[in-house]
C-alpha cells in the first residue's frame, strides 16, 4: 500500500508500534514551527523541540508497552483528528524506575509530502494527558 493510501488510523498504529519498538518518532511529525506536542509532563513547541525531547525520550526510556482502548479516528481530505484512551508502560532507563498507567491522547494529523518522500500522514498536534490519579511527581 503506498503511503498516499494509507489512512490516519493505520498512520497511528504506525506510530504506536514506532514507540514499542524505540524507533524514532520525530518522523511522524511536521517539520514546522508552529507545531505543538504536550507530554505528560512537558510542552513541546516548534519542530526543532519536538525531535530533541523525542529523541531525548528514546535515549532515555526501554521496554515500551502501548495497549489502544479506545481509537477513534476522523478522516476528512488532507486532515484527519483523533482521540484513544492508551494504557502504556516503560522503563526509565535513567531512573532505573517503571511506570505503568492509563492515559488520553488526542490530536491532528495533515496528508503531507516532506522534502523528497511519498504523500503521508504527519501529526500538527499531539496532546498526552494522564488519567487522574497517575503520580509522576516522584
Amino acid at each position: 500500500m503506498s503511503a498516499s493510501e494509507q489512512t490516519a488510523r493505520e498512520r497511528l498504529h504506525e506510530y504506536y508500534a514506532a514507540l514499542r519498538n524505540g524507533e524514532p518518532l520525530y518522523p511522524f511529525f511536521v517539520e514546522d514551527p508552529a507545531i505543538v506536542k504536550y507530554g505528560i509532563t512537558e510542552k513541546l513547541t516548534g519542530y526543532a523541540e519536538v525531535e530533541a525531547g523525542l529523541r531525548a525520550q528514546s535515549a532515555s526510556t526501554a521496554a515500551w508497552s502501548v495497549e489502544s482502548h479506545d481509537l477513534r479516528v476522523t478522516e476528512r481530505d488532507e486532515y484527519a483528528w483523533f482521540a484513544d484512551d492508551v494504557r502504556m508502560a516503560w522503563t526509565d532507563t535513567e531512573r532505573d524506575r517503571t511506570y505503568d498507567f492509563e492515559s488520553r491522547w488526542s490530536g491532528t494529523l495533515e496528508r503531507r509530502t516532506p522534502d523528497s518522500e511519498a504523500e503521508q500522514w504527519l501529526f500538527v498536534g499531539m496532546h498526552v494527558s494522564a488519567v487522574p490519579d497517575t503520580d509522576l511527581a516522584e
